[in-house]
């Protein structure tokens, strides 16, 4: 009997903290502004293609929370937001993974789950077959990404809002995007609003296409940048060209640029350096003394 009642303790105290990471806000209180689509389900699943877990269709943002213990914690949250081509959220890899990482630095993170074009059966693989016709994939996408940026705006300005709920400071309050996500947080880079200016921005092998036509605002946050030389969705020269258009408008920036790793490498372990990013990215939090409490 008290063995049981030894394990029953033992499992109640390790799925606590479980239980309240995974807190669910939507992002909006009612429709989101600007979507006229129809509101079809989301879903959620394993991708084979991707040999990761997805989700799909999402019409109603949210934020899931993930926060440190009281002692961790020391003041600084972030916006983490997956990617996946606008079609899909590779959630798991560029998403809660990153998110616990952190969360264990002291860091409450936030996984957006913003808005996607709408796809069918197997949105992964919708993907691949529409990426290699770039015309169809930008008449597919090319919509829904001002309300994907839209979404990553509103999360950080929720997030600077509602910053005592969490116990951390409206002023470190950062945003991080991975591929798609990465557009996520580039756009919130270029375009934020005085009350949701992002206290750090990383972008990971993000793309940044017209974006770079936008000028760098004159308040600027910190950007990391993370890639790989061999990504095979060519996306490597944007993370360059992010780069030097942050230090060429003297604002402050950090590059690394992997001779390999391929698109997507996230939180998998591939036994190369990408391996080691989010430590990269952590050593830089810690210089900029984000993770001081």
């Amino acid at each position: 009997m008290k063995t049981f009642i030894l394990r029953t303790l033992c499992l109640v105290f390790f799925l606590a903290p479980l239980a309240a990471a995974q807190d669910v806000i939507p992002l909006y209180p009612g429709t989101p502004p600007g979507f006229t689509q129809e509101n079809y389900p989301e879903k959620q699943y394993f991708s084979k293609s991707w040999n990761t877990e997805v989700v799909a269709n999402v019409t109603n943002p949210t934020l899931t929370v993930f926060k440190p213990s009281a002692e961790l914690n020391n003041g600084t949250a972030m916006v983490i937001c997956p990617g996946g081509g606008f079609m899909a959220l590779s959630i798991t890899t560029e998403g809660t993974d990153a998110a616990k990482y952190l969360a264990a630095k002291g860091v409450t993170t936030f996984v957006l789950k913003y808005r996607l074009a709408h796809t069918g059966e197997e949105a992964t693989e919708e993907f691949a077959a529409l990426f290699a016709d770039r015309k169809k994939f930008q008449e597919t996408v090319g919509n829904v990404i001002p309300l994907s940026i839209a979404d990553g705006l509103a999360a950080v300005t929720y997030v600077r809002k509602h910053a005592s709920d969490w116990g951390v400071s409206p002023d470190r309050v950062g945003i991080m995007g991975f591929s798609a996500g990465g557009t996520v947080a580039a756009g919130v880079a270029f375009r934020y609003a005085p009350d949701g200016r992002p206290a750090f921005v990383a972008v990971i092998y993000g793309a940044a296409g017209r974006l770079l036509d936008v000028p760098v605002p004159s308040d600027a946050p910190p950007m990391f940048i993370a890639a790989a030389t061999d990504d095979n969705l060519g996306l490597a020269p944007d993370s360059v060209a992010l780069y030097e258009k942050w230090t060429s408008a003297h604002k402050p920036a950090e590059l690394h640029m992997y001779e390999k790793g391929a698109h997507g490498f996230g939180m998998r372990k591939q036994n190369l350096p990408t391996d080691h990013w989010i430590e990269r990215f952590t050593d830089w939090l810690e210089l900029l003394g984000w993770l001081k409490k």
